[in-house]
């Protein structure tokens, strides 16, 4: 342990007294007494809860103290400063590396001007560290840390991490060309990796393990020595301290002694359980983190592989233990099987282990649903539904008796509101339901609104009639727990006195080809040969006016709408015949359309399912709707109807009339 000197002392307070509270984490320098858990700083070396403390001979009392809660509530900010270590579970410092370790997985590419969009995005949030990618290892991530200078806010910035490792071996350290690149990335922060397992050292990178040791203290030291905050990656670590202890501890304490900020301790492979890790990262933390005295010590970080799928409970584990910093990617993408869940890891410390994290103050968690599927739609990747608080499936609900206790108390199948992470509440219809679920979607379709106790008792009537017919449907191969527009249309329809704002009165479709033989047409298309449609719909719509009043309560629209497909131009048809009477139609679009066969063994007479996705851009709402034939076009036709005629209520509710209505 080095000893600080007075006069750096009188520096780090009087720096100390002049800060104001940060919007993002910052991390220790290696030897500095710090504040124990549950204080922040105010003046002087050290602080404790105790009366009088001394250190290279500076007396601090106890009123100089004041607990982070009290400095919370007045700021409602968390404020980690430099030179003070972060002690997990209390306080947590979120590093995200999606761009960087997240890309890494299967089938994820990713451009540079995506990752400007992420990083923004990220930092917005409140992640306190954004690792942004290996500047030696590719052109794109060098271009990308060249346009963040300029195209990324200074607060952005400041939480922007290059990536890289140690030296490599029999190179000089201000030699190395990915170091360099590490330096000229222009970050305040780097992240380096090193070996942290002995016989990863010997056989992988056929090095010597003084040798590993060597590179660690080099790499380290330099880029310190170039005004670097550093952190070192410790690979391989927790297999490795289990391999071999003495070494693995002598790893961490190269980097410390050569400047690091923080040790990060990886279970690269994935393979570590809880309990494991839990015991090695406080071994750690009580050698090289803040010790009983609050004196001296530096971040020790977790960063783990959900090989075993335990990188979420690893993660908090390693909180546990006194890990404070948790390294991860939203929505877990990454090699093989991802990385810690960001996405779980944040709420779960933040609502459950009551830990203290930049990214949950001021309301940010309310974003977390969002800002996961909006990294999912930049990385064009299909959204997990049943991912933990931000998938669309975290917080629904099934079956009968799950959905009767919700509605005595949401607390009784929820573990948290689920606006708390900007997700909602969904009752799912299906052959499972019970009653009250079908009720529960008559109320979310406003039909009960200020509904007498006589109309609530025939709304339960029909939501029996409803849930019987549900489980019919769903026995020849419907399925609504997709599908809620197509609940909604149905609970609309067992109204007597619902008026559907459009019928089609009857259509056909005609499909015609140039050439039978599927080669030569292939190879044709691709010359530019055969431009012309595949298909051309006919269809009769008969429309409820609400534009023209003079015209009647009902239009006859007949047209007519090429394709390239039947399905293709059926929409266009029927969209051409409803637009004049309802323009908002012209802003729906058709995001996806999925076909099933129910009963393959059935051959050309299989029933099908056809599932339609759609989009008001206008709006930005979304709906599925689903529809089940022997025929897929009068399926598919089906499903189209219903998607339109949900665009219309949504959008015009207040003009979708009941005659029972106009008739009082």
């Amino acid at each position: 342990m080095r000893a600080i000197s007075p006069f750096v002392s009188l520096l780090y307070a009087t720096a100390l007294a002049q800060f104001s509270s940060a919007f993002t984490l910052m991390i220790q320098s290696p030897h500095t007494p710090t504040c124990p858990s549950g204080y922040n700083k105010i003046q002087g070396d050290i602080l404790t809860s105790s009366s009088l403390y001394a250190h290279d001979g500076v007396e601090i009392e106890a009123s100089d103290c004041r607990s982070s809660v009290d400095v919370d509530v007045e700021t409602q900010t968390i404020a980690f400063l430099e030179n003070a270590p972060v002690t997990g579970p209390d306080q947590v410092i979120i590093y995200d590396t999606t761009l960087r370790d997240g890309t890494q997985g299967e089938s994820i590419s990713v451009s540079c001007g995506d990752k400007l969009k992420i990083a923004a995005r990220l930092g917005e949030f409140g992640v306190d560290y954004i690792e942004c990618g290996w500047p030696g290892s590719n052109p794109k991530d060098l271009e990308f840390f060249q346009k963040a200078q300029v195209e990324l806010s200074p607060q952005v910035r400041k939480k922007l991490v290059a990536f890289g490792s140690t030296r490599r071996k029999n190179t000089k350290v201000e030699e190395d060309a990915q170091i360099r690149a590490l330096v000229e990335s222009g970050t305040d922060t780097v992240c380096m990796v090193a070996k942290g397992h002995k016989w990863q050292v010997t056989e992988i990178l056929r090095a010597s393990p003084e040798n590993n040791l060597e590179m660690i203290r080099d790499s380290v030291a330099y880029l310190v020595k170039q005004g670097r905050r550093v952190f070192v990656d410790l690979e391989h670590f927790y297999d490795g301290y289990k391999h071999d202890a003495e070494y693995a501890m002598e790893c961490c304490a190269v980097a410390v002694d050569a400047g690091a900020n923080a040790l990060v301790l990886c279970d690269t492979n994935g393979g570590s359980m809880p309990w494991e890790v839990e015991e090695i990262t406080k071994i750690v933390v009580d050698r090289f983190g803040v010790n009983m005295a609050g004196v001296n010590g530096v971040t020790v970080g977790v960063h783990v592989h959900n090989d075993c799928g335990m990188a979420v409970a690893n993660s908090v584990s390693g909180c546990k233990a006194g890990a404070g910093m948790v390294q991860g990617t939203m929505n877990g993408i990454g090699e093989r099987t991802g990385n810690a869940n960001l996405c779980a890891v944040i709420p779960t410390l933040a609502l459950h282990v009551n830990s203290q994290l930049s990214c949950s103050r001021d309301d940010n968690l309310g974003g977390l649903t969002k800002l996961s599927r909006f990294i999912d739609e930049v990385m064009n990747l299909v959204p997990d539904t049943a991912a933990p608080f931000v998938g669309a499936s975290a917080f629904a609900h099934k079956g009968g008796l799950h959905v009767a206790a919700m509605e005595r108390s949401p607390d009784s199948y929820q573990h948290i509101d689920p606006s708390i992470v900007g997700n909602e509440k969904r009752v799912l219809v299906s052959e499972l339901s019970g009653r009250q679920n079908i009720m529960g979607k008559i109320k979310e379709a406003g039909a009960l609104f200020g509904a007498e106790d006589e109309e609530v008792l025939t709304w339960n009537e029909r939501a029996t009639a409803i849930l019987n017919r549900v489980k019919v449907l769903e026995n020849i191969g419907y399925t609504f727990e997709g599908a809620d527009a197509s609940v909604h249309l149905m609970i609309l329809h067992a109204n007597e006195g619902y008026c559907p704002l459009f019928k089609v009165v009857d259509y056909s479709v005609m499909v015609f080809d140039q050439d039978l033989d599927s080669v030569s047409r292939i190879l044709a298309k691709d010359k530019g040969q055969l431009s012309k449609p595949t298909a051309r719909a006919t269809i009769k719509v008969r429309a409820l006016n609400l534009i023209d009043e003079e015209a009647g309560n009902f239009t006859d629209h007949l047209e007519v709408s090429d394709g390239d497909g039947p399905v293709d131009a059926l929409a266009s048809a029927l969209r051409r015949a409803l637009v004049p009477t309802h323009p908002g139609l012209q802003y729906i679009e058709l995001t996806d359309y999925k076909v099933r066969i129910l009963d393959p063994e059935r051959a050309t007479s299989a029933a099908t399912r056809v599932m339609i996705d759609f989009r008001d851009v206008e709006r930005d709402l979304t709906w599925t709707t689903v529809s089940v034939d022997r025929n897929v076009i009068s399926a598919s036709l089906n499903a189209l109807i219903d998607g339109f005629e949900y665009a219309l209520i949504q959008g015009e509710n207040e003009k979708c009339l009941l005659w029972e209505d106009m008739i009082k």
